[in-house]
């Protein structure tokens, strides 16, 4: 069983980077439906390209839906410079402010945690 946090990066509001933001989406569901160990992180634009893809017109919303459960969180600070703060909070979504106010990848290597960034 593979252990893996999935780190997204990418905003999705170009091809390209709407790109990025489903393989992170679909490498998690490839992991989940195989049952390994997977969490799913949001950090910079990834956190605006998170608020989107929970909106149910978003085209990219039931790949999120089905790893909706795999999300770990979004960075804190990326979540209030990008201004999805408070769409976040409504969502539910955990807010990582592990180290300077942003998630610690760190404590996933040691953890036993490959990392992956879209």
């Amino acid at each position: 069983m593979a252990k893996v946090a999935v780190v997204v990066l990418a905003e999705g509001e170009t091809h390209e980077s709407l790109g990025r933001l489903v393989n992170g989406l679909m490498t998690a569901k490839e992991l989940k439906d195989h049952d390994d160990e997977v969490a799913l992180v949001f950090d910079g634009g990834g956190t605006k390209g998170l608020a989107e893809v929970a909106d149910p017109d978003h085209q990219a919303h039931k790949l999120y839906a089905d790893v909706q459960d795999k999300v770990a969180g979004a960075c804190a600070y990326c979540a209030n410079a990008f201004g999805v703060k408070d769409d976040l909070a409504q969502l539910n979504i955990p807010l990582l402010d592990d180290y300077a106010q942003h998630p610690s990848l760190r404590s996933y290597i040691v953890d036993g945690y490959q990392v992956i960034s879209f």
